[in-house]
C-alpha cells in the first residue's frame, strides 16, 4: 500500500518515527510530508533513512524529477494520515485552507483520510477545536482520538497522542471492502480461571491470540464485533464491544444473555472443562497431599447450538493432540456448528502462544485443510465463510 504520512509541529512528532519504521517493515511505501513547524521537532533526514524517499516540505521546492508533486502523491495515496495533527491544521483541513504542501496534498487526495490530534488539553476541548473536528468527521475523515495522560506541558488530560498500535489499526482499517457491513458478530477469547482458594486458580496455555486476530479481521471487513475475552496479555482489540471475563461461568452468563443478538458466533476461547466445586475461603495451607473435588462446567458451545437462530452461523474450535479430525467431525454434529477450525496442538507453528496456526476447516460437506499462516489470515479466512471480503 501507498501510506501518506503528514507531520505537523508538535512534541509527539518523534512517536511518529516508530510508525513510519512499523510501516515500512510490513512492506508498505510510505511518503512523508512535514509542516516547517513539524522540523524543529525531529528532523526530516530521519524519515528519509526510514522510508528510502524523500520528505516533502516546501510546497515550492524545485529540487524533484518534473511533475505537480503534491498532485503526484496524492494521486498515489492508498490512505493519507496526519499524525500529530495539531489545532492549528485541524482548523485548516475542516475549513479547507491550503497553504503548504502538508494541506495542500491533503486537500488534493481522494483516499481514505485519517486525523490523529495531539496538544494541550484545553486546546482539545476549546469548543473551536471540538467543532472543528466535528466538521473533519462530516467531511468523512476517520479520527483516532487522543488518550489522557501527562502531556509535555505537565498538564493531565486528554490530548496525547494515542498508541501507535491504535494508529495503525485505523490505517489497516481502511485496506479493506466493508463487506460484512450490517452484521454482528461475537467473538470468544482467552483462558478462564477457575479458583480454588484466593490466591490459586486452575487455568490452560491459551493466549487469547487467535480468538482476538478473528475479531480484528471481522472488524477490518466492517462488522460490529463483540468480544468476550477471558484472561489473556493482549491489548484490547480497537474498536470493538469488550466484555471481560474470568470463570467458565461468567462467560456462560455473558454470552447465552445475548447470543440471539448475533448473526455469526465464533467461539474461540479455552473454557475450562471443570471447576473446583467448592472455592476455599482462605488460603489452602501447605500440609501434604490434598485433592480437588472438581465438577463439569457447561458447555458453552453446546447450549448455542441446541437453541441456534434461523440463518444464525455458528463456529467453533477443536483443539486436539490426536484423531484430530475424527473429534472435530463428532463436534461438529454434536454442538450443531456450521464449522469447526481444528488444528493439533502438537504441530510446531500451531497451538498456544504463537503467532501462527495450521488449520482445518470442517463443514458437514467438506475438510479443507490450510497452510501455515497468520492467526490474522486465518480470521479472514474464517470471515469468508460468512460471507466476507478480501482486501481491496
Amino acid at each position: 500500500m501507498n501510506i501518506v504520512v503528514g507531520i505537523t509541529g508538535g512534541i509527539a512528532a518523534f512517536k511518529t518515527a516508530q510508525l513510519v519504521s512499523d510501516l515500512k517493515k510490513e512492506g508498505h511505501n510510505i511518503d512523508v510530508i512535514m509542516s516547517e513547524n513539524a522540523t524543529k521537532f525531529i528532523s526530516p533526514l530521519t524519515f528519509e533513512t526510514l522510508t528510502n524517499n524523500r520528505v516533502s516540505i516546501d510546497t515550492f521546492d524545485r529540487n524533484f524529477s518534473y511533475d505537480v508533486h503534491h498532485i503526484s502523491i496524492a494521486k498515489k495515496a492508498d490512505v493519507f494520515v496526519i499524525v500529530p495533527c495539531s489545532a492549528n491544521v485541524i482548523a485548516k483541513v475542516a475549513h479547507g485552507l491550503a497553504d503548504d504542501m502538508l494541506t495542500t496534498t491533503f486537500l488534493a487526495s481522494n483516499c481514505p483520510k485519517i486525523i490523529c490530534p495531539a496538544m494541550n488539553t484545553n486546546m482539545l476541548n476549546n469548543k473551536i477545536t471540538q467543532d472543528n473536528i466535528k466538521k473533519c468527521i462530516e467531511y468523512g475523515i476517520k479520527i483516532v482520538e487522543s488518550d489522557s495522560g501527562i502531556l509535555a506541558c505537565g498538564d493531565i488530560g486528554d490530548g496525547k497522542l494515542a498508541s501507535i498500535e491504535k494508529i495503525k489499526e485505523e490505517i489497516y482499517m481502511t485496506f479493506y471492502k466493508k463487506t460484512l457491513t450490517g452484521k454482528k458478530v461475537l467473538v470468544s477469547a482467552g483462558a478462564t480461571i477457575e479458583e480454588i482458594d484466593p490466591i490459586r486458580y486452575i487455568t490452560n496455555h491459551s493466549s487469547g491470540k487467535m480468538g482476538y486476530a478473528t475479531a480484528k479481521a471481522f472488524r477490518n471487513l466492517g462488522a460490529e464485533v463483540t468480544l468476550v475475552t477471558g484472561k489473556t496479555n493482549l491489548n484490547p482489540v480497537y474498536k470493538t464491544n469488550i466484555i471481560q471475563v474470568t470463570s467458565a461461568k461468567d462467560m456462560e452468563n455473558a454470552i447465552l444473555q445475548i447470543k440471539d443478538d448475533f448473526d455469526i458466533i465464533i467461539m474461540a476461547s479455552a473454557v475450562a472443562d471443570y471447576t473446583v466445586k467448592e472455592k476455599a475461603k482462605n488460603k489452602i495451607k501447605k500440609s501434604g497431599d490434598i485433592s480437588l473435588e472438581l465438577v463439569r462446567t457447561t458447555d458453552i458451545l453446546k447450549e448455542i447450538g441446541k437453541n441456534k437462530k434461523e440463518n444464525q452461523i455458528l463456529i467453533g474450535f477443536a483443539m486436539e493432540s490426536e484423531n484430530l479430525l475424527e473429534n472435530a467431525k463428532e463436534k461438529l454434529i454434536n454442538k450443531n456448528c456450521d464449522y469447526i477450525i481444528a488444528n493439533n496442538v502438537n504441530q510446531v507453528g500451531a497451538g498456544f502462544n504463537v503467532d501462527t496456526n495450521i488449520v482445518s476447516i470442517i463443514s458437514r460437506e467438506k475438510v479443507e485443510q490450510l497452510e501455515i499462516m497468520s492467526k490474522l489470515d486465518i480470521g479472514y479466512k474464517i470471515a469468508e465463510l460468512c460471507n466476507g471480503g478480501v482486501k481491496q
